[in-house]
């Protein structure tokens, strides 16, 4: 009998439904610092990417921070976004029912956020029974996808060669990431009509299609074919 593939998942966009939170917060706080920014901006260009990238970029283009004034920034950011988590996050539609049929398989969370929101959105979301203390921040481990170094921790830690792991995220530099590392894919792709997913990984368009996908995934002759 074939061993079930272990499963890295992505959480905000993925496993739960805060990036429009975090897009509205930004889009409130950085104008207010001086950095243009709407929540539409965060949705076309940035989802998934760190926040200290995004600052950078904003900087580039608008006039840097003064001293200091990252991390206070930042620091806010992190509270009010904690705050909208807590009172309204929910997970991305099917996801609670397509984690309940792949309960055999070990999974993890591996995010580009601090353990601290990883934690707060497993638990707002009514998640975090399905991943335990199976969850890696990018903060932690000093390295944030695009880079694979992140999900290549992550099948370390859990004990499973790259080969034998799966990615699930529904942004780019997640994607980029988990082919990098080596592992199979799947883009969850909200955007199908504006994002193609990349070569290499599979699209579904929404999360209701993850078990059929790891099941063909999981079979004999699909993992003789893995990269």
């Amino acid at each position: 009998m074939t061993p079930p593939l272990c499963l890295l998942f992505d959480s905000d966009g993925t496993l739960v439904d805060s990036e429009i939170l975090l897009a509205e917060v930004m889009g409130e706080l950085l104008p207010s610092h001086g950095l243009p920014f709407t929540a539409d901006q965060y949705m076309e260009e940035f989802r998934g990417v760190r926040f200290q990238s995004i600052i950078e970029t904003l900087e580039a283009r608008h006039g840097v921070l003064g001293e200091g004034q990252f991390a206070v920034v930042e620091s806010t950011m992190r509270d009010l976004m904690e705050e909208r988590m807590r009172a309204e996050l929910k997970p991305v539609a099917g996801i609670p029912e397509a984690l309940a049929a792949l309960a055999g398989h070990p999974m993890a969370v591996a995010s580009n956020g601090p353990e601290r929101k990883i934690r707060c959105a497993m638990q707002s979301s009514g998640l975090a029974e399905h991943f335990g203390d199976n969850l890696f921040s990018a903060y932690t481990l000093g390295t944030w996808k695009p880079d694979p170094g992140l999900f290549l921790a992550a099948a370390k830690a859990m004990g499973h060669a790259p080969e034998r792991c799966v990615v699930i995220d529904d942004a780019a530099v997640g994607v980029s990431a988990g082919l990098a590392a080596g592992m199979r894919v799947v883009h969850l792709n909200h955007f199908p009509d504006e994002e193609a997913t990349p070569q290499g990984a599979i699209g579904i368009r929404h999360a209701s299609e993850l078990p059929g996908v790891i099941a063909g995934l999981n079979s004999p002759s699909q993992l003789k074919e893995a990269p």
